[in-house]
C-alpha cells in the first residue's frame, strides 16, 4: 500500500471537511443519529415487515410503553423516515421508503 506524504494527507483532509459542509450532510447526520437509537431502529424494522401500524400496535409488538413509542414516532416523522395518516381516532405510521433510500444513497456517496 502506498503511503501518502503529509501534504497529500492535509489536502485530502481539507477536501473531506469541505465535503461535509452542505445541507445534505446535516440531513444525513440527523438521519443517522435518529435511526441509531435501538428502539427507533426496532420501529423501522417492524414497519418494514408490517407495512403500516398504529401506535398501540407498535407498542404491543415491541412491548414498550405507548408514550415512549409516540416520542420515537415523532422523531422519525420529523425527519421524514415515517409517513403518518389519521383514520378516525387512530394515527397510522408507515415507512417512507423513498426518503430512506435517498438517505442511503447520500451515505453511499459520502463513503465511496
Amino acid at each position: 500500500m502506498k503511503k501518502l506524504c503529509s501534504c497529500q494527507v492535509e489536502i485530502r483532509s481539507k477536501q473531506a471537511r469541505q465535503k461535509f459542509n452542505s445541507n445534505e450532510d446535516k440531513e444525513l447526520i440527523d438521519f443517522l443519529k435518529i435511526i441509531s437509537d435501538p428502539n427507533r431502529f426496532k420501529i423501522i424494522t417492524l414497519l418494514q415487515q408490517k407495512t403500516e401500524l398504529c401506535v398501540c400496535e407498535i407498542a404491543e409488538e415491541l412491548e414498550l410503553p405507548q408514550n415512549l413509542i409516540s416520542h420515537h414516532l415523532k422523531r422519525l416523522t420529523d425527519i421524514s423516515v415515517l409517513i403518518k395518516h389519521r383514520d378516525g381516532l387512530k394515527i397510522f405510521y408507515k415507512l417512507n421508503k423513498k426518503n430512506c433510500l435517498q438517505m442511503i444513497e447520500l451515505l453511499r456517496e459520502q463513503l465511496l
